[in-house]
């Protein structure tokens, strides 16, 4: 009797799960793979930096628990904790605790000004090196460009940026 009724709950939960928490966890879209020639700790927080950028974690969103992350991608939780730990450090996300961690407000926005200064210092120099050694024209890269994102997604203007100081 007991595993009939077990089943039935099982099913239920299922198909219908407004019983659940709102507050749920987005789907993971990390990659299960690693890179060697980084440590892992960084690979999870560069990861959960893209998540927040790409629009997956939003502010107020819960991080997952360290636990899952760990049992999940096989990895020791003190190196999830580490990387979760830089992210606290760099004021994108804060830890409650006995609730877990959650996105700043304002985390986006940060990572946009560190992420766009990073590009132009680092890689755009190679990639400008790029173009002008092809002879390719701003033309060219224009029509093969992707579409624009929807403006709702756009990055924030200089004067959203500043106003926010």
């Amino acid at each position: 009797m007991y595993r009939e009724e077990s089943e039935e709950v099982q099913r239920s939960i299922r198909s219908d799960p407004s019983h659940l928490p709102r507050h749920s966890y987005p789907e993971p879209i990390m990659d299960h793979e690693w890179n060697d020639n980084q440590p892992i700790y960084r690979q999870l927080r560069d990861r959960v930096v893209a998540m927040i950028l790409d629009g997956v974690l939003k502010e107020g969103d819960p991080l997952p628990s360290v636990r899952n992350v760990a049992a999940e991608y096989r990895v020791n939780h003190l190196t999830v904790l580490k990387g979760y730990q830089q992210l606290v450090d760099e004021q994108l996300v804060e830890s409650k605790r006995g609730r877990g961690m959650f996105i700043n407000a304002g985390a986006r926005n940060l990572l946009l000004r560190g992420e766009r200064q990073k590009f132009l210092a680092e890689e755009w120099p190679r990639v400008y090196a790029t173009i002008q050694r092809l002879g390719l024209k701003a033309e060219e890269l224009l029509d093969v460009a992707p579409t624009r994102r929807p403006p709702q997604e756009e990055a924030p203007s200089k004067t959203e940026e500043e106003g926010e100081r």
